[in-house]
């Protein structure tokens, strides 16, 4: 019977969705369809037998009320386990895989008691076509005759003995491992604890000092007053194994020479003798000096990459003692090394035979490849999508040469799980040849780590670098960097039209060789100024040489980093035909006025014979000198340099041999100046337009019939329109009107729904709603698309002058700065709501007023 209505109805619901249930129920998996309240709602026939359930008893119960915990076990109850793995999948919406873990079942036979199981598990989430989570698949294997058996196997392992020839090779073996490490190992014996076995990764540490036969601080002496000491006294006392991560431990690597400061990850363990007592330290350290430097300079500068090296750790080394105690001491040293292994922070394998079948697999390499069986397979077998790859090669020609390869930043197309898709996954790893006893290869050992977020990093970098590049290319302005030395670290291509030289050869030149000493020495205090923090904006006449001086405004930002001036950036425009345009209208002035006093002393007596006529030219000269002046400002200072450089460029373009236009790179560089002048020349078009409209605040509110006035710009955007096969729905009352501005609600309606055509998706027929409500004291104008959206933080920046968010299209940022300055200075309201990839929707409340002003009529 089921017992919760709620759960009877999902089990109705995945019937519905699942026609095939009974295939379901029939297939081989140990499988659990719950609720997202983790109601049970259908099982697999494999289930049902592997848990002694009874399908009709199960469905429709909390899966933790038909599993109750073992009341037996002394440990922490298994469902805490199991609650955290549903937890977080309901949380993250991702899968999660338990590892084997110990669960037992109630007895059906023995009411109260419980069968001992273990399991492997798999929880995965099922969303619903809103991309809801509705239900969880709960997949189970049964391990529990294995997990015994490993068990078993292992208490068994501690009391066999295997033939002393086993017990050699595997002693051989195990020192062949212990030399060939790529990190450092010793062991120390006694309670001084006297260097007797290192390999030669250790002794590479401390190049120019004796440590064999030594007391380890009698060979390093620094280490005595350090923290090094008390741990060793520690291990060597209760045998209780110490690892440290990026530990900075001082030590000199040569003798009599200053300490160094060098961070270690290391381990200290324990060696034990035939008696169980302690009698000696192993360790395994590996210097991450550079690994850390580099760690701490990449976050210093706030930069995305991360640490490049994680270390191999953990060896073993063993002391061969009497012939008798061989086998047992090559077995604890074997496994002491597979315990390492199997602990190490860096993903490790073995390789075993010509086939190069995985033989060791450690925890860290199986979670790169998470729902993958590896172990025992040959390599080809388990990853066949190495085919075709250079791996498989490079493998076989370290098993036949013995050469040790090392890879850096090597792409490999690898699916992460079993059927997965293909990702392209960078490594940074070391294949290194393994030897048997008669001293042939037998074998591959494989160091890896993945370094894919930081070769994405790097290269999100080099595009950013690329594309400031670009950028600062196309404008027509000198933008420079200089370090603190005064030294160029970064020019733009507009250096190359002022000095003879690439921007590659300006780079490390000091500003005094490349600008030359005058114009140097007019500079000089300037940069002085922004090299002690302060911002300096300035205009000055540049004799660069003979025959070139320019009039420039010029400023200089400091680079500040963490409170000192590293360098200064340098931009600077030249203003030479302003300057000039400006001394010519001055010497005019003056010559005009000159003239003037002649014409007044020779007309003396007419001048006062029409003293009223004189007084009122001399206002109407001044009125039309401010005309002028105001006039002058604002041609010279924003569309006379415009005009100036768009001359120059038809100029050069008409210049230059049609061979050279025709080049790419020519005409690549032509249409990016023409497209920079164009921007330009909108941008001035653009303020034009927001002063006209602090102009027309004061423009008098008539009533409009908004639904005439959205018909009205349906028929100016009709071309528009019918190119995009854009369906518009109008849901406007008729005799609706709003007292407003006709003009300025022209443009709210243009713009909103213009925007709405030009921003749509390119995977759907774009479908706009403009719709009107009445909300307390508002009219409520909104405009609704189903285009490319904004996300949150576009949305935060959407009103802001000249803010873009998509190039595809030609536009100034400045539509819906115009339109929320009307609406705000008529009192309104305007706001959005928009998801990413989904579409928005503007709403424009415009305040009601009981008396508006009627349409004047002749």
């Amino acid at each position: 019977m089921v017992t919760n209505p709620d759960a009877a109805l999902d089990h109705s619901t995945l019937n519905d969705t699942l026609p095939y249930h009974k295939i379901f129920e029939s297939q081989s998996g140990l499988v659990l369809v719950l609720s997202s309240k983790l109601t049970i709602l259908a099982a697999t026939d494999a289930y049902l037998r592997e848990t002694l359930t009874v399908r009709k008893e199960i469905i429709g119960r909390h899966v933790f009320d038909v599993f109750p915990d073992n009341p037996e076990l002394q440990e922490k109850s298994p469902s805490w386990k199991l609650k955290a793995s549903f937890d977080q999948v309901l949380s993250t919406g991702q899968p999660h895989q338990i590892d084997i873990f110990q669960y037992d079942i109630p007895d059906p036979a023995h009411p109260g008691q419980f069968l001992e199981r273990y399991w492997e598990t798999i929880n995965t989430p099922v969303h619903d076509a809103q991309g809801n989570l509705s239900h969880i698949i709960h997949e189970t294997k049964n391990v529990t005759e294995s997990e015994k058996a490993k068990q078993q196997l292992n208490k068994s392992i501690e009391r066999e003995k295997a033939a002393l020839t086993e017990a050699e090779l595997q002693r051989y073996r195990l020192e062949r491992l212990f030399e060939q490490a790529p990190a450092a190992m010793a062991m120390l014996e006694g309670p001084e604890l006297v260097f007797k076995v290192l390999n030669s990764s250790y002794q590479q540490l401390f190049p120019g000092r004796k440590l064999k036969g030594l007391p380890l601080f009698e060979a390093l002496p620094e280490l005595r007053e350090q923290v090094v000491y008390d741990i060793m006294q520690n291990v060597y006392t209760t045998g209780e194994t110490f690892e440290g991560k990026e530990i900075l431990i001082p030590v000199a690597r040569y003798q009599d020479q200053p300490v160094e400061d060098i961070y270690w990850n290391f381990i200290y363990q324990a060696l034990y003798d035939a008696n169980g007592q302690v009698n000696g330290i192993l360790i395994f350290a590996l210097d991450v000096t550079e690994f850390v430097n580099n760690r701490q300079q990449v976050e210093k500068s706030a930069e995305t990459l991360q640490a490049l090296n994680r270390s191999l750790e953990e060896r073993v080394a063993v002391r061969t003692k009497e012939l008798e105690s061989a086998k047992a001491s090559a077995e604890m040293q074997w496994n002491r090394l597979k315990d390492m292994f199997m602990q190490a922070p860096t993903a490790i394998c073995i390789l075993d035979g010509p086939e190069l079948t995985y033989q060791l697999i450690n925890p860290v390499y199986q979670k790169i490849f998470p729902g993958r069986e590896l172990l025992n397979k040959p390599l080809m077998v388990a990853l066949p999508e190495l085919e075709g790859t250079p791996i498989p090669d490079l493998l076989q020609n370290v098993y036949r040469t013995g050469e040790t390869y090392v890879a850096s930043e090597l792409p490999v197309m690898l699916a992460r799980h079993q059927g997965g898709s293909l990702e392209e996954i960078y490594w940074n790893f070391t294949y290194q040849a393994r030897y048997n006893s008669q001293g042939e290869i037998d074998g591959v050992m494989v160091f890896a780590y993945e370094v894919t977020d930081q070769v994405q990093a790097r290269k999100a970098v080099e595009d950013s670098a690329r594309q400031l590049r670009l950028i600062t290319d196309s404008l027509p302005v000198l933008i420079s960097y200089l370090d603190k030395e005064e030294r160029y670290q970064f020019t733009n291509k507009a250096y190359e039209t002022w000095f003879p030289m690439k921007t590659t050869d300006l780079i490390g030149k000091r500003a005094k060789d490349v600008l030359g000493e005058k114009a140097y020495d007019t500079v000089k205090g300037y940069m002085t100024r922004t090299l002690a923090g302060e911002k300096v904006d300035y205009e000055a006449t540049m004799p660069y040489r003979d025959g070139f001086t320019r009039h420039t405004k010029t400023s200089f930002v400091p680079d500040v980093q963490n409170g000192k001036v590293e360098g200064f950036y340098a931009m600077v425009m030249d203003v030479t035909d302003q300057v000039e345009s400006r001394k010519k209208a001055e010497r005019s002035a003056q010559e005009a006025k000159a003239m003037a006093l002649e014409a007044a002393k020779a007309n003396e007596e007419l001048r006062r014979v029409n003293k009223d006529l004189g007084i009122a030219n001399k206002r109407l000269t001044h009125t039309n000198i401010d005309l002028d002046n105001f006039i002058y400002a604002a041609s010279h200072d924003l569309k006379a340099p415009i005009t100036n450089i768009e001359m120059l460029l038809d100029e050069l373009l008409r210049e230059l041999p049609q061979e050279t236009l025709q080049q790419k790179e020519v005409d690549s560089l032509a249409k990016m100046m023409q497209g920079s002048i164009e921007r330009f020349k909108k941008t001035i078009s653009s303020l034009t337009e927001i002063t006209k409209l602090q102009k027309e605040n004061s423009q008098q509110k008539i009533l409009v019939d908004l639904a005439q006035m959205v018909e009205e710009v349906k028929l100016d955007l009709h071309k528009t329109i019918v190119k995009s096969g854009a369906q518009i729905e109008v849901d406007v009352e008729t005799a609706l009107s709003i007292s407003f501005s006709e003009k300025n609600l022209r443009s709210i309606v243009y713009n909103l729904l213009s925007n709405a055509i030009k921003y749509r998706h390119p995977d759907r027929i774009p479908r706009i709603a403009i719709r009107c409500h009445t909300e307390e004291e508002n009219l409520v104008l909104t405009v609704q698309d189903n285009g490319l959206g904004l996300s949150t933080a576009q949305q935060e920046k959407l009103f802001s002058m000249f803010r873009r968010f998509h190039d595809h299209v030609e536009g100034t940022g400045v539509g819906l700065y115009m339109v929320k300055r009307i609406v705000d200075n008529a009192g309104g309201k305007i706001k959005v709501e928009s998801t990413l990839g989904e579409g928005s929707t503007f709403s424009v409340s415009f305040k009601k007023e009981a008396s508006p002003v009627p349409v004047p009529t002749l």
